[in-house]
C-alpha cells in the first residue's frame, strides 16, 4: 500500500487522453469527428515541444469516455480537465496553454452537462 505522505513525482506530471471510440449503431461517437487526427495532432505536438517522456506529457488513446454528446473529447489528467475541441488549431492551443504552461483553455472546455 503506498503512503499518503510519499511525495515523489508520478512517473508523467500529465496524462491527456482521447476517445477514439466508434459506435458500430449509428449513435454518435468521437470517432466520426476525427477523433485520430486530434490524437495525432497532439502526439506530434508534444513530441516536438519536447514535452514527451517521464515527469512530462503521456498522450493516451481511450475507448469511450462516455462524453459521446460532446465529441469529440480529450481529458487531461491529474487536473481531470475535460475538452471538446474541432480542429488542429484547437490541439495547438491545449498543448501550448495546458500541457506546457498549465493553463486551462477556458474556451475549449466541455460543458459539464453533456455526457453520452
Amino acid at each position: 500500500m503506498s503512503d499518503p505522505a510519499d511525495t515523489t513525482p508520478s512517473y508523467y506530471e500529465r496524462h491527456i487522453f482521447f476517445c477514439l471510440n466508434e459506435r458500430k449503431n449509428g449513435e454518435a461517437s468521437c470517432a466520426q469527428h476525427a477523433a485520430q487526427a486530434g490524437f495525432d495532432r497532439c502526439k506530434q505536438l508534444v513530441k516536438e515541444a519536447g514535452l514527451s517522456g517521464p515527469g512530462k506529457v503521456r498522450v493516451n488513446k481511450a475507448g469511450c469516455l462516455d462524453r459521446c454528446a460532446a465529441g469529440p473529447v480529450a481529458v487531461v489528467y491529474p487536473e481531470a480537465v475535460w475538452y471538446t475541441y474541432v480542429d488542429a488549431h484547437d490541439i495547438e492551443e491545449i498543448v501550448e496553454s495546458h500541457l506546457r504552461n498549465g493553463q486551462v483553455v477556458e474556451r475549449l472546455l466541455t460543458p459539464a452537462h453533456l455526457g453520452r
